[in-house]
């Protein structure tokens, strides 16, 4: 497969980029897909919530009625979660949300995003660049040059690149990342996937691991 690369102006340089079909042209594999973000979101969760239950809750003990004769419920303790200020009842308690997902599944979850980003014409291969000094100006001018300056979206470089990562920072609907910073949720969650011409060996050996 072939596509055609760009340079920061946004003009045909009339050179193509080979990609590789076991990668950017796989039948996407949806439920990887899912499984591979659910670990991704999962882990990344703080897991610190916490509620005063029954036991945790100050006041007293003493039972606040007698047991029988009132013709409500009886009741216990004024700690009850059924009472205002009681504590609560099942609440959230800490824990860790991390799950393991074998390594194929996550691999095969990146290929079928980046498919997906193919078939849907949202993949562009710039030549590569760098910037003399960090500029976020220059970097809106990049994004403006290949019309992409409303969308939301992901460059991905070969190795860093402080300079460039730096003119993005202050942007919120652009992010840039290495191969090796490369996700599933990242890939699917911008409108826009960009990849320098130097990366895409990189990225075809980082899957042959």
């Amino acid at each position: 497969m072939e596509i055609s690369i760009y340079n920061i102006a946004g003009v045909d340089t009339g050179k193509k980029a080979e990609l590789n079909d076991s990668i950017f042209g796989i039948e996407p594999n949806d439920h990887a897909i899912y499984l591979d973000i659910k670990q991704y979101m999962a882990n990344n969760r703080q897991g610190t919530s916490k509620s005063k239950e029954r036991g945790e809750i100050s006041g007293s003990t003493r039972k606040i009625k007698r047991q029988k004769g009132t013709g409500t419920a009886r009741a216990g303790s004024i700690k009850s979660p059924l009472f205002r200020g009681g504590g609560r009842a099942f609440g959230p308690r800490p824990r860790n949300y991390y799950f393991k997902l074998n390594k194929k599944v996550k691999q095969l979850a990146r290929k079928s995003a980046l498919s997906y980003k193919v078939k849907n014409e949202s993949l562009i291969i710039l030549e590569n660049f760098s910037f003399e000094q960090p500029s976020t100006k220059e970097f809106v001018s990049l994004k403006t040059s290949l019309k992409i300056n409303d969308k939301k979206s992901l460059l991905v470089l070969s190795e860093q690149n402080k300079n460039i990562y730096l003119s993005s920072r202050n942007l919120k609907d652009s992010k840039v990342v290495m191969i090796s910073e490369l996700t599933t949720y990242d890939i699917l969650n911008a409108s826009v996937l960009m990849l320098v011409d130097s990366s895409i060996d990189v990225l075809e050996s980082f899957f042959k691991k």
